[in-house]
């Protein structure tokens, strides 16, 4: 079964289905049969852009609690990591939910990734790899 990571944009397109890219993204999982891996910085992002209708924020929440996606958690060992690609990325720039999503890519070995930005054609692993988006 493959893993993907999921940023915050393809989420928010899920949930509102007002979003440009909302019908791409229910189509894309209709077919994907893998896991979604992201973490608690995206899930905040989400949470908070989906701030518009607090019955789509409980339905988001409702729908992480149904395990749709793995949560991985970050240590206070991982900051190191998080504030080295902030600065490396600070013209993009890069975002504390982007960092973690490209330290879980260095944790997990997960190369590919569900997103919307660009920026992850510019980002790179600590192996000088770009995620597939």
């Amino acid at each position: 079964m493959k893993n993907i990571i999921v940023d915050a944009g393809p989420l928010i397109a899920l949930f509102d289905k007002d979003d440009q890219y909302h019908t791409s993204v229910v189509n894309f999982l209709k077919q994907f049969t893998g896991n979604l891996i992201t973490t608690w910085p995206v899930i905040t992002e989400v949470s908070h852009l989906l701030s518009f209708n607090i019955n789509v924020q409980i339905d988001f929440l409702e729908w992480l609690r149904r395990e749709a996606i793995k949560i991985v958690n970050l240590e206070s060992e991982h900051l190191n990591r998080i504030i080295q690609l902030s600065k490396k990325y600070s013209d993009v720039p890069m975002d504390l939910a982007d960092s973690s999503l490209i330290v879980i890519a260095e944790l997990t070995g997960i190369n590919d990734i569900l997103s919307i930005d660009n920026d992850y054609y510019i980002y790179r692993t600590k192996t000088k790899k770009a995620l597939n988006i």
